[in-house]
């Protein structure tokens, strides 16, 4: 009606950034002030010596060090299964696009369990590639290939509906002009795709670090071996050592969100690299 305020069916700008932060204060950021909360009652030197011990630091490597293998891993299947499953009709396909987010429903520890059978010295790939040398269970390469399997996802559900709605008659223009199919797809398909494969590639990552349930079985746990940093955690809580538990989470929390920082920046620049071409 006319010279009546217009009522809108979504919260004011203010309301709504108000039920956000109280949304998040609850569901993370409370959480994980804990975390510094109780790592601060700790002694500079206790602190020092229970991040910087030569475990835990062995810990740190392979946490990060696989998760990171994996989610480059990812990055470059992911986007091949992505394509596949975008450009291409064949049959059984809805099978394939159900079968990608299989991780996502399967319990992990179900997922470490079936993977450690699989893998292992009489398993079925096991004893297959035990001959060749080469071992996957009880090392970092089980690790890796755990964190393939639950990360998988995270990049093809981020890098398909990209995908999607991609129009193909650049692509088309480019390889009548005479391009190359790798020059089409590094000048013109993968500046588009950058921005959201960035994304699963983080996304990807940040799963891997913090995964315990498919990683605890297949890795054998063995310290400065295949130790990773979660199951280091859950033994210092099993230990009562909740303020060394709490110092190496706080560690592996900053360690996480600045590599987590440094990608949305990175993916941040693509965006408007993309966008000002």
């Amino acid at each position: 009606m006319k010279g009546s305020a217009i009522r809108r069916v979504l919260p004011g700008f203010g309301l709504s950034l108000g039920y956000t932060i109280f949304y998040l204060s609850v569901i993370v950021l409370i959480p994980l002030s804990g975390v510094f909360i109780k790592t601060a009652g700790m002694g500079w030197s206790d602190f020092w010596h229970t991040i910087w011990n030569t475990r835990v630091i062995a810990a740190y490597k392979i946490s990060f060090l696989t998760a990171l293998s994996a989610a480059g891993i990812n990055a470059v299947f992911g986007l091949l299964i992505a394509w596949v499953l975008v450009r291409y009709k064949f049959p059984g396909k809805s099978i394939v696009d159900s079968l990608v987010d299989l991780p996502f429903a399967l319990p992990t520890a179900v997922a470490g369990i079936a993977l450690t059978t699989i893998y292992a010295q009489n398993g079925l790939i096991g004893s297959k590639l035990e001959p060749l040398g080469i071992k996957v269970a009880f090392t970092p390469l089980g690790i890796t290939i755990a964190l393939v399997f639950i990360g998988l996802p995270f990049v093809v559900r981020t890098v398909q509906p990209i995908l999607q709605d991609l129009e193909k008659d650049t692509e088309e223009a480019a390889v009548m002009l005479g391009a190359h199919r790798w020059r089409t797809f590094s000048r013109i398909i993968l500046p588009e795709i950058a921005p959201a494969l960035l994304t699963g590639f983080a996304l990807a990552f940040a799963r891997g670090i913090g995964e315990y349930g498919s990683v605890v079985f297949i890795s054998g746990n063995m310290p400065l071996r295949t130790e990773i940093t979660p199951l280091l955690i859950m033994t210092k809580l099993e230990q009562f050592d909740y303020a060394g538990a709490t110092a190496i989470a706080l560690v592996m929390l900053v360690f996480s969100f600045i590599a987590l920082l440094i990608i949305n920046v990175l993916q941040s620049r693509i965006s408007k690299r993309t966008t000002s071409a």
